[in-house]
């Protein structure tokens, strides 16, 4: 198991300006991580060479690794020209990953508000995500790259979902990045949907949320899923998602891959991604 963090958990030190990337990457280090995964949120690489570098530079000098690269895109409910635009961009982000010299990338592909995902318009949108998921595989398998998607966005976030995708694109270079806590949004039991989605998996986010049932609003800081629960994220280890057994079915499957730590929660970022590496390493190791 090779235990890191998304640069996304640091996104409130990012925004304020408290943190650079190149921050996060030897904050990471001093704490134990192996590795980073690049989320360019609360900054851009965008025709950004310079900060390309740096990051390259800066995981090379202290000794971890990049291991993803994670864009959003979406192509539903696009017109021709905005469909390719969407593409290229897509495209432009493969060859930012290469310039990061990463082997995994994560792109989204299609989100839709939560009262427009049904079956039957998943149904509808299905060959739109395939052959744009298809394409931008066979763009990135030139550089040697893994691509996939997260179940993220409501429409495209049931295991199921993900699980159809990943088989009708059918390419050795693509997979799913799976985020344990993510089924909640569409109200799956992430334990179920971890065993289902795993085998399939280029790497594996640990996430943790509070879960409130929708027949009581707990106010700002939740919001909600599919069916109007309450969902909060949480400190790895303090929500309400079954970590250690989550953990047990990736130690039992044999899965011994990269795992970020992925927090979204109100606390204080950089306090609360150690606490949430530390419960990590605590459960991974029996104790």
């Amino acid at each position: 198991m090779k235990l890191g963090v998304s640069s996304y958990s640091f996104y409130s030190a990012l925004q304020s300006g408290e943190m650079t990337i190149v921050d996060a990457i030897h904050w990471i280090k001093a704490n134990n991580g192996e590795h980073i995964e690049i989320v360019p949120i609360g900054f851009t690489l965008d025709d950004n060479d310079s900060l390309i570098a740096d990051i390259v530079k800066h995981t090379k000098e202290v000794g971890i690794e990049i291991s993803n690269y994670a864009v959003e895109a979406n192509f539903v409910d696009k017109n021709e020209r905005q469909f390719q635009d969407e593409l290229e961009n897509l495209k432009r982000q493969v060859d930012i990953a290469n310039r990061l010299g990463v082997k995994r990338m994560r792109h989204d592909v299609a989100s839709r508000p939560r009262n427009n995902t049904s079956i039957i318009q998943f149904e509808r949108d299905l060959p739109i995500i395939v052959e744009v998921c298809k394409e931008i595989a066979d763009y990135a398998a030139e550089y040697g790259i893994i691509t996939s998607i997260e179940n993220h966005g409501y429409h495209v976030q049931h295991a199921d979902r993900v699980n159809k995708i990943v088989h009708l694109v059918d390419r050795d270079n693509f997979r799913t990045t799976l985020d344990v806590g993510n089924f909640l949004c569409v109200d799956e039991d992430p334990l179920s949907s971890v065993i289902r989605n795993l085998s399939i998996a280029s790497m594996v986010h640990v996430k943790d949320f509070y879960i409130r049932p929708f027949s009581h609003n707990p106010g700002d800081g939740f919001f909600q899923t599919t069916t109007g629960n309450y969902l909060r994220g949480a400190i790895v280890g303090h929500g309400d998602v079954d970590i250690p057994g989550i953990v047990k079915v990736m130690q039992s499957s044999g899965y011994d891959g990269h795992i970020s730590l992925e927090f979204e929660g109100m606390e204080e970022c950089k306090n609360a991604i150690k606490i949430g590496l530390d419960n990590i390493r605590r459960i991974w190791n029996g104790k």
